[in-house]
């Protein structure tokens, strides 16, 4: 597993494009692109870890902001998605 990023509100981040074997909680269309981290959330429980019954490793879990229309091109300009993403998936853009 990566180290996990730390990141302040408001700081440029990439998701990792990254395509590890088994469960995973990262949408694919988000991998590897540049956000900004919105809030920071507080550690949780690593779901990844979770789905099989191993103790899930505390991470920092972020609320990140992505311009619809880096994600695709024919969205409405100034539409935003958010998504909540842990940090171990997150590094600086």
């Amino acid at each position: 597993m990566p180290t996990p990023l730390h990141a302040e509100p408001g700081a440029r981040v990439r998701v990792r494009d990254w395509a590890p074997p088994g469960h995973v909680r990262t949408p694919a269309y988000l991998r590897g692109r540049i956000g900004t981290v919105e809030r920071v959330l507080g550690p949780f429980p690593n779901p990844e870890d979770l789905a099989y019954r191993r103790p899930g490793t505390p991470l920092p879990l972020y609320r990140v902001r992505f311009a619809l229309a880096d994600l695709w091109p024919d969205a409405t300009p100034g539409d935003t998605l958010e998504a909540e993403i842990y940090a171990h998936w997150l590094e600086d853009a």
